[in-house]
């Protein structure tokens, strides 16, 4: 025979299973503008809890009684959280994460970091061209080929 409390544990991990699956965390590509993809990206969070216990007699006197008229009280309970971290912009130029939230100038410039980290490495591939005179050498940017 089933105790009560598994049948109440059971039905609550099951509501939370059919409320936070892959779909929540990372959420369905919407097309954007220009050919862009926007991936919506959340964090999720849970909590459970479950608890109850058998009662005898109200009379506080022991009782031999049959395990399965003994009175039973419990619960359970559970508790989502689902925050929006950002979304993920895939186009041409590459992937961006978007913040949902920014709190502040220096969260600001950790998002960027990288992307200017980027671009100064990019900027040093490129080929100069050197010019040299009796007094000084300069670097110029050579120009892409025209196509």
């Amino acid at each position: 025979m089933q105790h009560p409390i598994d049948s109440m544990m059971q039905t609550t991990m099951e509501s939370i299973r059919g409320m936070v699956d892959v779909n929540t965390v990372v959420g369905s590509p919407v097309s954007g503008a220009k050919g862009a993809t926007i991936i919506p990206i959340s964090k999720v969070s849970f909590g459970f809890i479950a608890g109850g216990g058998e009662y005898a007699s109200g009379d506080g006197r022991t009782r031999v009684v049959p395990e399965d008229t003994m009175p039973f009280a419990g619960g359970t309970g559970a508790g989502v959280s689902v925050q929006p971290v950002g979304f993920l912009v895939v186009n041409e130029d590459g992937v961006k994460m978007l913040p949902a939230q920014t709190s502040g100038a220096v969260e600001r410039v950790v998002e960027l970091l990288p992307q200017l980290i980027e671009d100064l490495v990019e900027k040093e591939r490129k080929p100069k061209k050197m010019l040299k005179t009796d007094f000084e050498t300069f670097a110029f940017e050579e120009e892409p080929p025209r196509s």
